[in-house]
C-alpha cells in the first residue's frame, strides 16, 4: 500500500524565513494580531485571497510555520519541487483531490498550521464565496480558524504592472480571534457542513470589515 508524501515542517519554517526576507524586502508589511494565532497545537489560516502574494505575505509574517493548499498549476518547472520541499501542499481544485485531504489532515493531526483559501480562488477578497474545505477540515480535525485578512496586495488601476503591488507599498496582514467552526456535536452530515460553512462566512466577513476599519482601508484597492 502506497503511502501518501508528508508535509515537512523543516520546510515550511524555510518557507516562513524566506518569505519573511522577500515581503520585508520589497513591501512594508504591518502585522496586527499575530499574537492571536495559538502558539501551539493545530490551527487554520483562512485568508482572503484578492492578489498571488497574499500567500507568500502570511506565510512570511505568520507566527508558526504554515503549509498552504495550493493548486496544482501553481507548481510548474522548478517551482514544483521548490514549493514541495517548504512544505506547501498541491491540490487539483477541479476534483476530490484525496491526496492533498490527507496530506492537510495529517498537518492538522500532527499540530500544525493549514492555511487555506477559502473562497477557492483569487477574486474581491470579500469572503463572499466560500467552499466547503474550510468546514470539512476544521470539523474533521477540531482545529480552531484563524481568520486573517490581506489589505493593500490588490491591483490598483492605473498601474503599468498589474502583477504587484507597488514596491515598498504597505500591506496590513490582520489576524482575527480563534474560533470554531463545528456546534460541538461532531456531526460531519452536508447539513452540518453547509451550517458551518455559513458560520465561518459570518466569522470571517466580520473579520474583514473590522480589519478594514482598524487599518482605515475601506476596500481591497486602497
Amino acid at each position: 500500500m502506497s503511502r501518501r508524501p508528508v508535509a515537512s515542517e523543516r520546510g515550511a519554517e524555510i518557507g516562513r524565513r524566506i518569505g519573511v526576507g522577500l515581503m520585508y524586502g520589497l513591501w512594508r508589511p504591518r502585522v496586527l494580531g499575530a499574537w492571536k494565532v495559538p502558539a501551539t497545537g493545530p490551527v487554520i489560516l483562512a485568508v482572503n485571497h484578492s492578489h498571488n502574494i497574499d500567500g507568500p505575505m502570511v506565510m512570511g509574517v505568520a507566527p508558526r510555520p504554515t503549509h498552504f493548499l495550493i493548486k496544482k498549476e501553481a507548481f510548474v518547472g522548478p517551482l514544483d519541487p521548490f514549493l514541495t520541499g517548504i512544505g506547501q501542499l498541491k491540490v487539483d481544485r477541479a476534483a476530490a483531490d484525496r491526496t492533498a485531504i490527507g496530506q492537510a489532515l495529517d498537518v492538522l493531526a500532527a499540530g500544525g498550521v493549514l492555511g487555506i483559501f477559502p473562497e477557492g480562488t483569487r477574486g474581491e477578497g470579500d469572503f463572499a464565496a466560500l467552499r466547503a474545505g474550510l468546514a470539512y477540515f476544521a470539523v474533521r480535525s477540531g482545529a480552531p480558524i484563524v481568520p486573517v485578512a490581506v489589505l493593500g496586495s490588490a491591483e490598483r488601476p492605473g498601474r503599468l504592472t498589474k502583477a504587484l503591488p507597488p514596491l515598498r507599498s504597505r500591506v496590513d496582514v490582520v489576524f482575527g480571534d480563534p474560533f470554531p467552526a463545528g456546534d460541538g456535536s461532531g456531526r460531519r452530515t452536508r447539513k452540518a457542513l453547509d451550517e458551518a460553512t455559513e458560520r465561518i462566512r459570518k466569522q470571517l466577513t466580520s473579520h474583514l470589515e473590522n480589519a478594514r476599519r482598524l487599518t482605515g482601508r475601506r476596500a481591497t484597492l486602497e
